[in-house]
C-alpha cells in the first residue's frame, strides 16, 4: 500500500514551479488568491496540516500552537527570519521549525549595496527632479550628495548577509567596520579587511554608514534606539534590510528632520505594511517595500529549501535548517 503523503498547508501564493513541485511531493492545500490567512485560518490550518508552510507574515505564536492537531509536526517557514514563530513553544510541542537560511545572501547584499549608494548620492531625488521636469541642465551645484570611496561602513550583525555586503562595500572602496555577538575568524576579517568593535556604542560613534543585518529578537528589538542613534556623526546613513523592529523609526526620523543625522535607506519597516509618513514625506529618506531578497531566483530557492527541509523531515531524518531555541 502506497504511503500516505503528509497534508502541507501554503499560506501563501509561491512560484509557479515551487508549488508544481509541491503537489507533485505532497497533499499540498495551497492559497491561490494569495490574500494572508487571518488568525482564525491560521488555526484551522494547525489543526488539519502535517506540515504548515507560513511566510514572515504569519504571526504562528503560542495561542495559535496551543490548537495545533496532533498531526502538525513540522513548521517550515518560507524565509529565513523565524521572529513570526514562536519557536520555544513549537519546540516544547515536539514541532519542527525550519527556515530556508543561505538563499536570500546575494540578493539581499545587492540591495543593501544599491540603497548604500542611493542615499548619499541622492539617486532617488534625482529621479524625482525628471519626473517632474525640474531639471534645467547641468550645474555645479546642483544635487551635490555625498561620495562613499574611503567611508567607514559598520555592518551589525556580521553572518552571511553582513559579509557579503562587506564584500561589496570593500570593492567599492569602503572601510569595514562590525559589530557581532562573537568576533568572526581571523580568515573571515582578513578576506574584506574588517575591524571588529565589541563595543556597538563606540562603533556608531565613528562610522559614515550603518548596515543592519541581525536578526529581530527580544535583546534587538530597538538595538538602534534614540540613545544610540545620538552617538552617531550628524552626516551618517542609517540601512536597514533586516527587520523594522531593530530601529526606533520616531527617533530616527526625529534626528534626521533635526538635521542630527544625514539620512536613511529602509527596506523594513516596524509595523509594516504601515510606513511613519514622516518616513514618507522627507527627502532624506529612501524606502523600499521590503523586496531585498524578491528575485525569482531567490524565491525558487526557497521553495525548494521549504521542500529539502520537509523530505528530510517525513523521511526520518534531522531537516538541513532546523532552527532551535538555543539558536535565537
Amino acid at each position: 500500500m502506497p504511503k500516505k503523503k503528509p497534508v502541507v498547508v501554503v499560506t501563501r501564493k509561491l512560484p509557479e514551479a515551487v508549488e508544481t513541485r509541491m503537489r507533485e511531493l505532497f497533499d499540498t492545500r495551497l492559497n491561490d488568491s494569495d490574500v494572508p490567512f487571518s488568525q482564525a485560518e491560521l488555526v484551522e490550518a494547525v489543526k488539519t496540516a502535517d506540515v504548515l508552510v507560513p511566510t514572515v507574515t504569519d504571526r504562528i505564536d503560542a495561542s495559535v500552537l496551543a490548537q495545533a492537531g496532533p498531526d502538525l509536526k513540522i513548521i517550515a517557514n518560507f524565509g529565513n527570519g523565524v521572529d513570526n514563530i514562536d519557536v520555544v513553544s513549537a519546540n516544547n510541542r515536539g514541532i519542527a521549525v525550519t527556515n530556508t537560511a543561505g538563499v536570500m545572501t546575494e540578493d539581499t547584499a545587492d540591495m543593501t549595496m544599491a540603497l548604500i549608494l542611493a542615499v548619499p548620492r541622492r539617486l532617488v531625488e534625482g529621479i524625482e527632479k525628471l519626473e517632474e521636469g525640474d531639471w534645467a541642465g547641468w550645474a555645479p551645484n546642483w544635487m551635490l550628495g555625498r561620495r562613499i570611496w574611503g567611508k567607514r561602513l559598520g555592518i551589525i550583525g556580521f553572518g552571511r548577509i553582513g559579509q557579503a555586503v562587506a564584500r561589496r562595500a570593500k570593492a567599492f572602496g569602503m572601510s569595514i567596520h562590525y559589530h557581532n555577538r562573537i568576533r568572526e575568524q581571523v580568515e573571515i576579517e582578513e578576506e574584506v579587511e574588517a575591524t571588529y568593535w565589541e563595543s556597538l556604542d563606540q562603533m556608531l560613534a565613528r562610522m559614515d554608514v550603518v548596515s543592519i543585518h541581525c536578526p529581530h529578537t527580544p535583546a534587538t528589538y530597538h538595538l538602534l534606539s534614540a540613545r544610540r542613534l545620538k552617538l552617531m556623526k550628524p552626516d551618517a546613513y542609517v540601512v536597514n534590510t533586516a527587520r523594522g523592529e531593530i530601529v526606533d523609526e520616531n527617533a530616527l526620523i526625529r534626528q534626521i528632520e533635526a538635521g542630527e543625522l544625514g539620512g536613511a535607506a529602509l527596506d523594513v519597516f516596524e509595523r509594516e505594511p504601515a510606513i511613519n509618513p514622516r518616513l514618507i514625506a522627507s527627502k532624506k529618506v529612501v524606502l523600499l517595500p521590503h523586496m531585498g531578497s524578491s528575485t525569482l531566483e531567490g524565491r525558487v530557492d526557497m521553495g525548494e529549501k521549504v521542500i529539502i527541509n520537509i523530505k528530510a523531515f517525513m523521511d526520518g531524518h534531522c531537516p538541513p535548517d532546523r532552527v532551535l531555541p538555543s539558536m535565537l
